[in-house]
Parts: structure tokens; C-alpha cells; sequence
């Protein structure tokens, strides 16, 4: 939070941003921590030599059936990417449940197994300061590219570099995905 004063003269109005400084955002990939969908933290220093692929999901959504394809993913190629998933409700109000209902509804329907992350904001003005990272070529190095829609990707490299950015209609298994992947 950040508080700010403004002065019209004989008027002075002060209020509080919800918007995170970039001195909240860790300078690197590696330093960020966050909280699973069941409440615990994790370390993104456990990442450090592996590949990691974040993505912004949501159950309600066109692209919904790409969780199938980011288990395979995440089956086929654990070794080599780490599947992370970040329910978002930012586009269309495609996510609405609880971090409980969102986890029951991964398993359940998708048999979801990669580690997912309680409901964050990826875009705006409450935007996670992970998502700032990845969307703001002053802090990751190089990309400016905010998430569009819900299953937008970002591939990490082993050194916790940002590599590449896919819009939400590049599926998980395609041949650029596994490219990328395994280059």
C-alpha cells in the first residue's frame, strides 16, 4: 500500500493506493513466494535449474479444456517444466469460486496434479506483484505482455529468466509449447 497526498490549493485529499510499489516486487523470479490453493506457502527458490511454465486459468472459460492438455504437460514432461496454475477471475468473471471449489473442480473434471495457487488478479490496477513481474519489461527484462484472456503462459527458463510468452490459444502440447520446452 502506498499513500498519497495531493494539494488543490486550500484542499488537501489523501488516500491509499492498493497498488503495489515496484520495491515489492522481488527483483527476481527465484525470490517470489506465494500461497497454494491449500493455504501453503511456497518458495520459488525450489524452481532454481527447472523450467517453469505459469499459467492464468479459470473453470468458466472457452480455453478451460487446456487443463487437460497442462496435466499431460505436466505428466509427460515434469522432468524437463513445472506446471503452475493461477486461477484468475480478470476476464469475464470466468472464475468466481473459492479456492476450495476451484481445487475440487481441477481434480474432479481435469485430474489436475501440477501445483495450483490461490485465486490471484493478473491484470489491473490489484494485479499480483508476481503478474507485474511478468508483464513489465523494466522488472523481467524484456516483456511487456500482460495477460489478454484466461490461459495466457509464460515459460521461465533454469536460471529463473522470463523466455517466452503464448497467448491463451497456443495449447499446451503443441508442437511451439514442447519447442520451447525442450530448447
Amino acid at each position: 500500500m502506498k499513500t498519497f497526498i495531493i494539494s488543490l490549493g486550500l484542499l488537501s485529499l489523501a488516500f491509499i493506493s492498493p497498488m503495489k510499489t515496484s520495491t515489492e516486487v522481488p527483483a527476481s523470479f527465484h525470490e517470489f513466494k506465494m500461497t497454494n490453493i491449500d493455504g501453503q506457502a511456497v518458495s520459488f527458490e525450489q524452481f532454481k535449474g527447472k523450467k517453469v511454465l505459469l499459467v492464468n486459468v479459470a473453470s468458466r472459460c472457452g480455453y478451460t479444456p487446456q487443463y487437460e492438455g497442462l496435466q499431460e504437460l505436466h505428466e509427460k514432461y515434469g522432468d524437463e517444466v513445472v506446471v503452475l496454475g493461477f486461477p484468475a477471475n480478470n476476464f469475464g468473471g470466468q472464475e468466481p469460486g473459492s479456492n476450495q471449489e476451484i481445487a475440487s473442480f481441477c481434480e474432479s473434471e481435469y485430474g489436475v496434479t501440477f501445483p495450483m495457487f490461490q485465486k490471484i488478479s493478473v491484470k489491473g490496477i490489484d494485479k499480483d506483484p508476481l503478474y507485474r513481474w511478468l508483464s513489465d519489461s523494466s522488472l523481467n527484462g524484456w516483456n511487456d505482455q500482460e495477460p489478454s484472456w484466461n490461459f495466457c503462459k509464460y515459460l521461465v527458463d533454469e536460471n529463473g529468466k522470463l523466455v517466452k510468452f503464448f497467448p491463451s490459444n497456443v495449447k499446451p502440447m503443441s508442437d511451439q509449447m514442447i519447442k520451447a520446452i525442450e530448447g
